[in-house]
């Protein structure tokens, strides 16, 4: 099970950190996404982190997010500076390979997806 968490309403310009913790299971051997469901229901990858330590960031967030993993192998962490009105959405984790999958969230299948953690920007 994944569960996000730090979620918040904020203005332009603020910063938020979301929390990615998985129960049951660690993150080991494990790429870790980001996705962002704009309120229109249009999905993008924000960013991920591989079992190396390499990271990726979409044009949108560069420069103002950072991904990161805890120092307990369950945890990745999202820091949001310099929030836009547009990074508006819901923002869910996913853990493992992913499958293309026209019926699921985003359009991707993966092993674990969490509930997801709402961000407002105003």
């Amino acid at each position: 099970q994944l569960v996000e968490s730090g979620g918040d309403s904020v203005q332009a310009g603020g910063s938020l950190r979301l929390s990615c913790t998985a129960s049951g299971f660690t993150f080991d051997d494990s790429d870790i996404n980001w996705w962002h469901q704009a309120p229109g229901n249009e999905c993008e990858l924000v960013s991920s982190i591989s079992d190396d330590g390499s990271t990726y960031y979409s044009d949108s967030v560069k420069g103002r997010f950072t991904i990161s993993q805890g120092n307990a192998k369950n945890t990745v962490y999202l820091q949001m500076n310099s929030l836009k009105p547009e990074d508006t959405g819901v923002y869910y984790c996913a853990a493992g390979l992913s499958t293309y999958s026209p019926m699921s969230r985003c359009q991707y299948e993966y092993p674990h997806w969490g509930q997801g953690t709402q961000v407002t920007v105003s």
